[in-house]
């Protein structure tokens, strides 16, 4: 055996070794138990010798192996124990994509500037949001353009996590981006240059009779600071009534988006979770603030999670009306655990409820009023969702 073939075997051999001490782990955590850990000490030796196995094959068969990196089977046998959960919310993060993540939530990274969103059903990855000035803007990428390619490589059987990684970089770098635009199926492609992306999470303006308009495109912990400044400059201006445009907000923060409730709502439970022991945690609101004047919460079908916390608390408060379409029926909660290397896993740790007990997972929140997009193409700025939640909020000024 060469020694490429021994590196692969000792690879892999290590690479079973962390998958147990992981399991272990993880068992540990969730205080499963000693029996689940005994179940899988006594399998490992025969997971050993299959993987040993496979391993010969690989070195004596398998055609491309040259072109396989060093660490790729490591991290493939990491990846797939997560994925094999079978949970579209659970998986495993090597180095380079833990660095990427840390980077996403505190709302700095260096990349194009566009938000994906990925069908649990169809596995599609869509352009759900484009930043204002953004490389994405500048190089044509247009919302609900559907991602098909990235600097060439098929990504359609890919997770979305992985696709970001892709896309983002080194400051200054470019990457090809492929996209299937409109019902013609267009396929076109365009290059963006990477840079730092300071994500504007929060847009405001004043609309027509005094309706203040805030669109949030995901809830990141620059989220909460941007929020609130626009809910002082909207009063300032005079603001008589409210418009928070959630569609197509992919989630993101829990504890942002509750710090955001906090501002809204009256003292009482904003949302809670509870866990498979049906332990539950409780996440409150103060009395100090709450948000008083008619309000309409926007929403579609690509509104998840924290949008969706959001949404049912306002809901179940009655302190506005939710109008839109279903929302995308994500009600679970992941958690990131360190594996103490530099790499991560995010596992669904429990369900939310809204303040009245509602789970919404699977199903949504259904809107108050009920509108459907429909686009103009004579008018490519018609809005006819947000002209009725405007429409919503004017009515109850009156």
């Amino acid at each position: 055996m060469n020694e490429r073939n021994r590196f692969w075997r000792g690879a892999l051999c290590g690479a079973l070794a962390m998958f147990l001490v992981m399991a272990v782990v993880v068992v540990a955590a969730f205080g499963f138990g000693k029996s689940r850990a005994r179940n899988t000490e006594v399998v490992s030796g025969d997971i050993q010798n299959k993987i040993e196995k496979i391993d010969g094959i690989i070195s004596e068969s398998y055609l491309y192996e040259d072109e396989v990196e060093n660490n790729q089977l490591t991290e493939g046998l990491l990846s797939g124990y997560v994925a094999a959960l079978g949970d579209p919310y659970s998986e495993y993060y090597d180095e380079e994509e833990t660095k990427e993540l840390m980077e996403s939530t505190e709302g700095e990274y260096s990349g194009i500037g566009a938000v994906l969103s990925q069908s649990v059903d169809t596995q599609i990855i869509t352009i759900v949001n484009v930043y204002k000035d953004s490389p994405a803007e500048e190089a044509g990428i247009e919302e609900n353009d559907i991602l098909y390619k990235v600097n060439g490589e098929d990504i359609s059987a890919q997770s979305v996590s992985e696709v970001v990684t892709k896309i983002k970089g080194e400051e200054g770098t470019d990457v090809e981006i492929t996209v299937i635009r409109g019902d013609n199926q267009e396929e076109v492609s365009v290059t963006a240059t990477r840079r730092k992306i300071e994500v504007e999470t929060v847009t405001w303006e004043m609309k027509e009779g005094n309706i203040g308009y805030i669109k949030i495109t995901e809830f990141d912990k620059v989220t909460y600071d941007q929020y609130q400044q626009a809910l002082i400059d909207l009063e300032d201006q005079g603001m008589e009534g409210l418009v928070i445009d959630l569609r197509s907000n992919p989630g993101g923060n829990l504890t942002t988006v509750c710090n955001i409730l906090d501002l809204m709502l009256p003292e009482g439970t904003i949302v809670y979770t509870e866990d498979k022991h049906g332990e539950k945690q409780v996440i409150r609101s103060d009395e100090k603030h709450q948000f008083t004047k008619p309000m309409a919460v926007l929403v579609n079908q690509y509104s998840a999670s924290a949008s969706e916390i959001y949404a049912g608390a306002v809901q179940d408060y009655s302190r506005g009306k939710i109008v839109g379409t279903t929302t995308y029926g994500k009600g679970v909660v992941q958690q990131l655990f360190d594996l103490d290397d530099g790499t991560m896993v995010k596992l669904t740790i429990s369900e939310y409820f809204t303040p009245n007990g509602r789970s919404i997972n699977g199903t949504g929140i259904i809107p108050d009023v009920e509108v459907e997009y429909e686009a103009d193409k004579a008018d490519e700025d018609a809005d006819n969702q947000l002209d009725k939640a405007i429409e919503v909020v004017k009515d109850d000024i009156k």
